[in-house]
């Protein structure tokens, strides 16, 4: 083999190894979604990078498991994504947030969780149809 093969070769072994280390890398987008994902970090708060996550789900107009409690620390960067089985109109009181949720786009409110007390999360398309509004109540804790 001369030497201008095997500097060839050399070279394609390392290409295939750097596209090989991008495929399987950590932090690949699977990783990141899983990050994404995670519910209140340890010790209850979140970094600016990481927003406390709580979800709701929304089954034949009333929230599984009942009316949950979902609880922030002062300061947090807050999301809830609360998904449906049919479209919602959903407000958070506190914050006067307003969103649309379908079945194949849930609703997230993100905010920063500034203003202590007890809101409820509820859905005016169960108001209007004279249901139980209330999906959630959303506990904004002293830090």
């Amino acid at each position: 083999m001369s030497s201008s093969q095997r500097l060839g070769l050399v070279a394609l072994v390392v290409v295939v190894a750097v596209g090989a280390f991008i495929v399987v890398k950590p932090g690949s987008s699977d990783d990141m979604k899983s990050k994404t994902s995670t519910t209140t970090p340890k010790g209850g708060g979140a970094s600016a990078s990481t927003p406390t996550v709580q979800r709701v789900q929304i089954k034949a107009g009333k929230p599984v498991g009942g009316v949950r409690s979902l609880k922030f620390k002062k300061g947090d960067d807050a999301r809830i994504e609360v998904s449906v089985d049919t479209p919602h109109l959903l407000h958070l009181h506190g914050y006067d947030i307003e969103k649309k949720a379908t079945p194949s786009k849930p609703a997230t409110f993100e905010f920063k969780a500034d203003n202590e007390g007890e809101f409820e999360l509820e859905s005016h398309t169960n108001e209007d149809a004279g249901l139980e509004p209330a999906i959630a109540r959303v506990l904004v804790e002293p830090s």
